[in-house]
């Protein structure tokens, strides 16, 4: 016993695997890692889009089915306005003694521009930073614009 005092205490510090099942094998935690670095290991995370080039950019949301069903709702409620305003502008056109079938195409332009329209605008307040982006709300816009112009030159005949 006298022995056992005067010797040192084990370091048990840095080898201590502390609690482990039996059967188990003594093992660092490091042992479970691969032995090689993936490249990606020492880049940085990207969180959002863009990362160090566009540190301005709004991080990308994921749209919810709610809000696509909330918008789909929405367009579809001003689809069926546009109906009604494009039966009141044909009798507009009809009543200014415009041939009705000149005032019916120019009633299916002013129908189909306010619905590309819309569509832009109902996508945009949907998810902006999803379609917001003029690959998306680019040519919407153009088509909706187009066809507003025709429907005018058309009406006019």
């Amino acid at each position: 016993m006298q022995n056992d005092q005067n010797k040192p205490a084990p370091d048990t510090a840095g080898t201590d695997p502390g609690f482990k099942l039996p059967g188990q094998t003594a093992t660092t935690p490091q042992d479970s890692l691969p032995k090689t670095t993936p490249d990606t290991a020492t880049q940085p995370v990207e969180i959002a889009p863009g990362g160090a080039t566009n540190t301005s950019a709004a991080p990308l949301r994921d749209t919810a089915g709610r809000d696509m069903a909330i918008g789909a709702v929405a367009f579809v409620v001003l689809l069926v306005i546009y109906f009604f305003v494009r039966n009141a502008y044909v009798h507009h056109l009809v009543v200014k003694r415009v041939a009705p079938s000149s005032a019916g195409s120019a009633g299916w332009l002013l129908f189909v521009g306010m619905g590309f329209l819309s569509a832009a605008v109902v996508l945009a307040i949907v998810n902006a930073s999803k379609y917001l982006t003029p690959a998306i709300t680019g040519p919407l816009v153009v088509v909706g614009v187009v066809t507003l112009v025709a429907a005018f030159f058309v009406g006019r005949r």
